[in-house]
């Protein structure tokens, strides 16, 4: 039983770390302006195809001053 509220932080952080961990996908996350977000997802899905690797942006957030945090996954190899 957590005794803190940081107790209780540390599980469930540790939870999703083996959760994330366990479906096999490999995660990337990026801090971006606007225009290099762009650039940089495109690339990502242009080297890592979703047809092959099940690539997508898997989620995103716009950040004061036009910046762009997104998170990047695919598969670790394509079949």
């Amino acid at each position: 039983m957590p005794r803190t509220p940081r107790d209780l932080a540390s599980r469930m952080a540790e939870k999703r770390a083996r959760h994330a961990m366990a479906d096999g996908y490999v995660r990337e996350t990026f801090v971006l302006p606007r225009w290099q977000a762009r650039a940089t997802a495109r690339a990502f899905l242009d080297r890592f195809p979703k047809q092959a690797y099940m690539s997508e942006v898997e989620r995103w957030r716009e950040l004061p001053g036009d910046e762009i945090e997104f998170t990047m996954r695919r598969l670790p190899t394509s079949d």
